[in-house]
């Protein structure tokens, strides 16, 4: 037996070290093992019980680059939750206005075929290890470091269930199928009431938390990227801040915000006591390149929540490769990547001007429509890619002797204008133009730069840059650090959280310091660009904590859920047409107009495309046929954004005002179509808040009541009778 026992204890540690330390380290999982090939002998041994505590991280922690899915958090691409918000055109299901989903159309984030891997299943797979190591001989302390761990990735699953279902069934221990009375019928659960999960949940991390330290040993452990005291605080905060928010306090209850308030306080001392916070809060660098650095760096306070990667390239024999797909991703074609992400006209003017007011309400600097680049929050340049910016990497993909691919890395320049071949194409929206430096007619002029391991920023980078990967792949191997909660998000969440329960000094200080790290100025009332009146209006300053979300967590997967918790589509209009219990009698009785904001819907997101400037008329649309360089006109030296200053003061020449002159000259900025038929608008319909089950999920549990809203499996097709807002 204890050979046995040695081979999977063997096995796991290596498996946590790819997924815990994979950018530290190369010293990888080489002899995979069955998963389940074990007896409950292994929790007598402290190695073999955290090999099982690993495998919870390897199976639990969130990726890098995926969509919503049943077993992940959006993180920030361009999926069915990202598309339902300003961030991404293009309608997903959840605003299409020519679908309105049932339950056998529905999106599936619970039900599986494969037990094992449904978030039932990983439930399952967290009861064992709490009831293994529970039962074990392993002394107080190595138990209680261990268990902690374990009920951590367990509230983590019922939290991504709860925000998408309300109350679901909870299972807090090992079910046997072959050991139950009346034929096992005590494994049929009901869903709880959302209340009671999210007790259970917040239950569940106050364990977790009392358990686990404030920190580990350091970037150099084999215990960096593990949960903490801290992260399970941080997640009880955005579970009480998810019950307090209006989709499930319809009534404005006080209580809720008070419990979500104390809960984030809680947080924000434990990470602090544990060496975490804003990363690089008293250096933000030039156009906040301090701020750009923490997405690519391994000793980063910000990271509370971390998924870690590595570079190892796949190779026949091993199994250990765990790359970040994020920077190819959104990497252009012609440097190598595969093509990257477009950005909305409506992200594009969201952001703030360099005095931290909203374009349009600056009194020192007027918004250019076209030089939109011009005077902007340091944010802005780390957040967005555009025309005429450098965008630096470590690689060589002119060695590939294609025109495609015109600089090299250390020297790479985004210009993605484009150039028609008639007037009518140049004027229609639905058209695309001929890029640039052979970027071609999939061109994107304006990309999300978000998150990107820009080399400028990160002398090391953690890719490699690898041709051999084939075209659109060149940075595929990279090992940069996911964070899925970061301290931003903490203090964002404590800010909410403060703002509700009525602690408006808190809430405005934690603003300041958001902004202050971003390299906003003080200005005179040394707010950093805040309106001085959310001092003492609670509906002002929740709307600035949630654009302040948006700036912040742009593109991180988090907008989503901001939108569904404030209900940010229509207000919660029309709730009380799915049960009379749901009308909002708190907010006003509507959150967009509480906030001061219009409703998604009836919006359409429109894309953006920097083209050649009418006097420059039309040309063949073949590479060699660039208007400007066929003049030719000389395109200004790329804006560094290390060095050169983002304030654009006419006629100084500096880099900002030659390239917004040179946009002024030569360029025109296109509105394109990216939510399909313009007769269509984004349509969220009131029952989507709260998803209904797929047919499937009650096929298989005859007792689970069906959402109110949704058609009831069990009832002959009748509505649903769970309500989610029942305690």
């Amino acid at each position: 037996m204890m050979n046995k026992l040695n081979k999977w204890s063997s096995f796991v540690i290596l498996l946590a070290i790819t997924g815990l330390i994979s950018g530290c380290s190369d010293q990888f999982l080489q002899d995979k093992q069955n998963y389940d090939n074990f007896t409950a002998e292994i929790y007598n041994d402290f190695l073999g019980a955290q090999g099982r505590v690993n495998f919870l991280y390897y199976s639990l922690l969130p990726s890098s680059t995926a969509s919503i899915s049943f077993d992940t958090p959006s993180a920030g691409v361009s999926d069915d939750y990202s598309k339902s918000t300003e961030e991404y055109g293009g309608f997903s299901v959840f605003v299409d206005p020519t679908l309105i989903m049932d339950n056998t159309t529905v999106p599936d984030y619970i039900y599986r075929e494969n037990k094992n891997i449904s978030p039932y299943g990983r439930i399952r797979e967290c009861n064992m290890v709490i009831e293994g190591i529970t039962g074990s001989t392993l002394t107080v302390a190595q138990k209680k470091v261990l268990i902690g761990q374990a009920l951590f990735f367990r509230a983590w699953c019922y939290y991504r269930l709860v925000k998408i279902y309300g109350g679901v069934p909870i299972i807090d221990k090992v079910q046997n199928p072959m050991i139950g009375n009346g034929g096992s019928t005590e494994l049929v659960v009901p869903r709880a009431t959302t209340k009671a999960c999210i007790d259970f949940i917040c239950n569940d991390l106050d364990s977790a938390a009392i358990d686990l330290p404030a920190s580990w040993s350091g970037t150099a452990s084999a215990d960096y990227g593990r949960v903490t005291a801290g992260t399970a605080l941080g997640l009880q905060g955005r579970a009480r801040l998810l019950y307090a928010s209006p989709l499930f306090n319809r009534a404005d209850d006080q209580t809720r915000w008070e419990a979500s308030y104390q809960s984030n306080k809680a947080a924000i001392a434990k990470l602090t006591e544990g060496g975490f916070g804003l990363a690089n809060l008293a250096a933000p660098g030039t156009n906040a390149s301090g701020w750009a650095k923490m997405f690519s760096d391994y000793t980063s306070p910000e990271a509370v929540f971390v998924t870690l990667y590595n570079n190892v390239k796949t190779s026949p024999g091993t199994n250990y490769d765990r790359n970040n797909g994020w920077e190819n991703s959104i990497r252009p074609a012609n440097a190598g990547g595969s093509g990257g992400k477009s950005a909305t006209a409506q992200m594009l003017d969201l952001f703030p001007m360099a005095d931290g007011k909203k374009p349009g309400q600056s009194a020192t600097y007027v918004y250019d429509n076209l030089n939109f680049f011009a005077n902007r929050d340091p944010r802005f340049y780390r957040t967005f890619a555009f025309p005429g910016v450098r965008w630096a990497f470590k690689g060589d993909p002119t060695s590939l002797s294609l025109v495609s691919y015109p600089y090299i890395g250390s020297n790479y320049v985004l210009w993605s204008y484009s150039w028609y071949d008639t007037a009518a194409n140049q004027a229609a929206d639905d058209k695309s133009g001929f890029a640039a430096d052979g970027l071609g007619t999939s061109n994107a002029s304006v990309l999300v730069r978000k998150r990107s391991d820009d080399a400028d920023v990160n002398a090391a980078p953690q890719y490699l840059f690898d041709l051999t990967t084939g075209l659109g792949k060149s940075f595929s191997l990279s090992g940069a650090p996911y964070m899925e909660m970061r301290y931003a998000e903490v203090l964002l969440n404590f800010a909410e959280s403060a703002c509700g329960a009525t602690h408006y000094a808190d809430a405005v200080s934690a603003l300041i310091d958001i902004r202050k790290r971003a390299g906003i100025a003080a200005g005179t009332d040394g707010l950093y660009g805040l309106d001085a009146a959310i001092s003492g209006d609670r509906a002002k300053l929740f709307a600035a904590i949630l654009y302040e979300r948006q700036i912040e967590l742009a593109y991180e997967g988090k907008r989503f859920d901001d939108m569904r918790r404030w209900m940010l589509w229509d207000g919660g209009a029309k709730q009380e047409t799915l049960n009379s219990s749901w009308k909002l009698t708190g907010f006003n009785g509507n959150t967009c107009t509480y906030l001061g904001l219009a409703p998604l819907n009836g919006q359409r997101r429109t894309g953006v495309e920097i083209r050649v400037a009418d006097n420059l008329g039309q040309a063949a649309t073949t590479n060699g046929s660039d208007p400007i360089l066929k003049k030719p006109i000389v395109r200004p030296t790329a804006l560094n954004l290390m060095t050169d200053a983002t304030i654009r003061v006419s006629g100084s020449g500096s880099a900002i005002d030659v390239l917004a002159n040179f946009y002024s000259q030569n360029l025109y900025r296109k509105t394109k179509r990216v939510d399909g038929d313009p007769t269509y608008s984004v349509t969220f319909q009131p029952k989507y808040y709260f998803i209904g089950f797929r047919s499937n999920m009650q096929q298989m549990n005859v007792t689970l009541k069906q959402t109110i809203g949704w058609a009831d499996l069990e009832n002959g097709g009748a509505d649903g009778t769970y309500n989610p807002l029942a305690e």
